[in-house]
């Protein structure tokens, strides 16, 4: 559904200009023109040269934002023996085995923000991708919630770990943080975020990689990066 252009949205609109900003001015201007009432989430959108229907030029990967996301992630452990009792005294809030596989299959439930499991405990979990998949929350090795160190895995995730991948139109979107923040945090985290995008650049990708990438807020309009961010992150 397209976003009904209401004063408020024209007027912040009007205030962006038709040109590429420096990470550094694109912040502040975001934080200036904004008019919700509660405090945004600002995303990253990068925009890049891959196929994503080829398996081997997907982009898939984690990062730890040094500012976190301005929330806590309420995290679910699936596991069994002795890491029950690890899971619950690392900060999980939800910690089961079976019976949780099983509500989550029966129930749809999904009152978390994120999901690790144990290696012996995939073979039920992988019956949960119908529930889990659409939702972005199947445990994965690549991004480190397939793992026997479960409390190394929520201490990331609580500190500010996310995810990020190439949607089939070939775009990646990542929070970095609040509008609240200070504009240096947020600077950072997407500093952060671009270079681990960069780095994950796959070997099939040909051409040129970042197409482009946008600043946004919530209800926000998009501010559009000079190309020299995506450079700079490169060499950090």
């Amino acid at each position: 559904m397209a976003q009904k252009i209401t004063k408020n949205i024209a007027a912040a609109r009007a205030q962006v200009e038709a040109r590429p900003y420096l990470l550094t001015d694109a912040v502040p201007l975001l934080q200036k023109i904004k008019f919700a009432k509660f405090d945004e989430t600002v995303d990253l959108t990068l925009r890049l040269g891959v196929d994503p229907r080829h398996a081997d030029q997907m982009v898939r990967g984690t990062v730890v934002l040094p500012h976190g996301l301005g929330k806590t992630k309420t995290v679910a452990v699936i596991t069994s023996g002795d890491r029950l009792k690890e899971a619950e005294a690392a900060g999980a809030e939800f910690v089961g085995g079976e019976e949780m596989v099983e509500r989550i299959q029966k129930e749809g439930w999904t009152g978390f923000d994120a999901l690790i499991a144990t290696p012996d405990m995939m073979k039920s979990v992988g019956r949960l991708g119908k529930v889990l998949g659409p939702r972005g929350l199947m445990p994965n090795p690549k991004t480190g919630t397939v793992t026997s160190d479960v409390a190394a895995a929520i201490k990331e995730i609580k500190a500010g770990k996310v995810e990020f991948r190439t949607d089939k139109t070939a775009l990646v979107h990542v929070p970095v943080g609040k509008i609240s923040f200070p504009p240096e945090k947020l600077i950072e985290n997407a500093m952060t975020v671009i270079s681990s995008v960069m780095r994950a650049k796959p070997s099939a990708a040909k051409g040129k990689y970042v197409k482009g990438i946008t600043l946004s807020s919530t209800m926000g309009p998009g501010i559009s990066l000079d190309g020299s961010v995506a450079d700079a992150a490169a060499k950090s």
